[in-house]
């Protein structure tokens, strides 16, 4: 059953929520810059990082998730339930950080030190990690590692955690991390998909044929990576010269 229309009063409480969002955005941007400079700091973490990126959720994508949001309940016949004071744990993602690394495992020691990470800093973390792919080889991977992984039904690789400080306001941040290869190709989708398909049919299978593309070469650096590491664990090494005297 089709959903109804949103009237005028819907509308306006979506909007109000959208502003309360918007007048916030002080809050997520200290806590964006905090996680960056706690994870640059990091001299760990920072052997697997190659770079890292944020944002604050964009307040047309915000009013397009409220608005997808309020359908969904209205055709399972539920009730609407976010409002102002659950409107930062309801939405996970106002706040978005994004660790980039070059092969995908790196990912395992990643994740360990992020672990490591928000214990310290006291950091709860609401959900994750969980992996979603929707390749087949990539979900063995975090199967081995005992990773939870979600089956995405759309051509998507990342790994996400939702984590929240330990403050009196109630928020989150959604923190995904991310090889480079995938990273090309979720932007590239991102900017023609979201938050409405593109209306392109070639547009669409080419972002199909990009993510195949995507995947083979994140398991061709996944390969090199570990034939790199292979040979240096077999390579003779060089006796030391001896001081002179």
């Amino acid at each position: 059953m089709k959903a109804p229309a949103l009237s005028q009063q819907d509308r306006a409480f979506i909007e109000d929520l959208v502003l309360h969002a918007k007048s916030s955005e002080k809050v997520f941007e200290t806590l964006l810059h905090n996680l960056f400079n706690t994870f640059s700091s990091d001299d760990e973490l920072m052997k697997y990082v190659h770079s890292m990126k944020w944002r604050i959720k964009n307040a047309d994508h915000l009013r397009d998730k409220l608005i997808r949001k309020w359908h969904e309940a209205s055709a399972r016949g539920k009730e609407f339930t976010i409002n102002k004071n659950n409107l930062f744990v309801k939405v996970n993602d106002l706040a978005g950080f994004r660790i980039l690394h070059l092969y995908t495992r790196q990912f395992q020691r990643i994740d360990a030190c992020l672990q490591r990470i928000f214990a310290e800093q006291m950091y709860r973390v609401v959900e994750g990690p969980s992996a979603r792919t929707w390749d087949d080889e990539s979900r063995e991977y975090f199967r081995s590692i005992n990773t939870r992984f979600v089956k995405s039904s759309t051509l998507y690789t990342s790994v996400h955690y939702v984590v929240a400080p330990n403050q009196r306001t109630k928020y989150t941040c959604e923190i995904q991390v991310r090889t480079l290869a995938e990273e090309l190709w979720g932007e590239a989708d991102h900017t023609l998909n979201y938050p409405h398909v593109s209306k392109s049919l070639s547009c669409r299978e080419q972002i199909k044929v990009l993510a195949r593309v995507t995947s083979s070469c994140t398991r061709l650096v996944d390969s090199i990576f570990l034939s790199h590491n292979e040979h240096k664990a077999t390579e003779p090494k060089k006796p030391r010269r001896k001081a002179r005297a």
